[in-house]
């Protein structure tokens, strides 16, 4: 079979197990996800040997720290893998909820009903997290779902779609509703995205080269997420101690994951004292600072930044740090270079904090808390399919909700157009 043929087979399997998961109970479902986070757990060995099999490969091709970070198993991410699919089992079942209802004039009573996409294929690299991520909100949601990892994670990704499809068939459930494909070739990514007559929903995770190609030649409907550049703005009211805390959780945490900070804007009446105070706590954590003069002159460690600098998702530790004259210049270059995933403001000031909020219109906007909270899990929607950075049909950290439509349904009792 060739790929071409391979890739149209696994999507009728799909839309024809779509079919059954449409009408699944909800208790259903929530048993299946049950089952299968504690087969996660209870095969974390195999996962985690697995895994090693991508890690060697990832050190010997050179792979980043960082993206052996995001590639990497352990223990406690298995676990997480597992409680988010609990998690996800816990939440309302969204398919078949009646959103609203009214009557018209002549007695019809119309009303929204949320039902499933029907087959969702997921484009990703590195995090094999996302494919236990990934199956669990579809499934919840009544899709089926194909994934597609990359070739850098296959053994992680492979070992966990099969513990998963086994909980299905143990369910007397379609296999077909949870597809990984195997296959490393490239071709299989093109050959899915033309089957626009199978597939309903295309979402690539992983870095902008990956995302505009997926965008570039499907056929299919592309939620987008292009890059992370996330902004932190110290407003001159800011508590020090607490932008330290934040602006060091928003780089240092995790920084290689999209909603790590990128640009740390600090306006300008505060400049002396705390550049100097975030650039030594940067250091000491191992980030390289790229500064505007101001910054240069007030942290010898620093690096002049390029303009490039300001529009870059590191991925690393890497930090670019400006001084702004007042709340207008942060906003303004928040809007010149955001890719509307996720800005924060530190400040005791209500006012700012509100014209933050209203003004900056990117997917997720916080006050005085951590980019790195700009997540499906963090935000409460269990576990996430992907952040969405395009307004249609969907902004932002994606969970169940947004994995449905709605259609009309409309009773009536014998009306007729005239």
């Amino acid at each position: 079979m060739s790929i071409r043929e391979e890739m149209q087979q696994i999507a009728r399997d799909a839309k024809a197990a779509g079919r059954v998961l449409a009408t699944l109970p909800g208790s259903v479902k929530d048993e299946m996800l049950g089952r299968m986070a504690a087969a996660l757990e209870e095969n974390t060995s195999s996962l985690l040997a697995a895994n090693e099999q991508d890690l060697s490969a990832g050190r010997a091709k050179g792979l980043t720290a960082a993206m052996l970070d995001r590639l990497a198993l352990d223990v406690k991410r298995v676990r997480t893998m597992a409680d988010g699919l609990r998690e996800v089992a816990a939440l309302p079942d969204p398919v078949g909820e009646v959103t609203s209802m009214w009557r018209r004039p002549n007695g019809l009573q119309v009303g929204r009903m949320r039902i499933p996409l029907g087959v969702i294929g997921i484009v990703y690299e590195s995090r094999p997290n996302v494919t236990a991520d990934a199956a669990a909100l579809c499934l919840k949601s009544g899709n089926a779902v194909i994934l597609r990892g990359g070739s850098e994670a296959i053994h992680s990704n492979r070992a966990i779609g099969a513990l998963l499809q086994q909980v299905l068939a143990d369910l007397r459930l379609p296999a077909a509703a949870l597809q990984v494909v195997t296959t490393t070739d490239r071709e299989a990514i093109l050959e899915l995205l033309k089957l626009d007559e199978e597939i309903d929903l295309i979402i690539p995770r992983g870095g902008e080269s990956l995302i505009r190609f997926v965008a570039e030649h499907s056929r299919i409907p592309v939620i987008k997420h292009y890059k992370g550049v996330c902004h932190v703005f110290v407003d001159a009211s800011a508590d020090f101690a607490m932008a330290e805390e934040i602006a060091l959780n928003a780089k240092v945490q995790r920084p290689g994951v999209c909603n790590s900070m990128e640009t740390l804007l600090v306006h300008q009446d505060i400049a002396q004292d705390f550049i100097p105070r975030i650039a030594a706590a940067l250091g000491a954590a191992g980030v390289e600072i790229r500064g505007c003069p101001i910054v240069c002159s007030l942290a010898a460690e620093a690096k002049a930044a390029t303009e490039q600098d300001w529009a870059a998702e590191y991925l690393d530790l890497i930090l670019a740090i400006k001084v702004v004259k007042d709340l207008d210049a942060a906003l303004d270059h928040i809007h010149t270079y955001t890719s509307l995933h996720t800005e924060a403001i530190i400040t005791s000031d209500y006012n700012n904090s509100q014209r933050f909020i209203r003004e900056v219109n990117s997917s997720t906007v916080m006050v005085n808390a951590s980019t790195r909270f700009a997540d499906g899990n963090q935000l409460g929607l269990g576990a996430e399919i992907g952040i969405s950075t395009t307004k249609l049909h969907s902004f932002g950290p994606m969970g169940l909700e947004d994995l449905t439509t709605r259609k009309f349904i409309v009773f009536g009792n014998g009306q007729i157009r005239s």
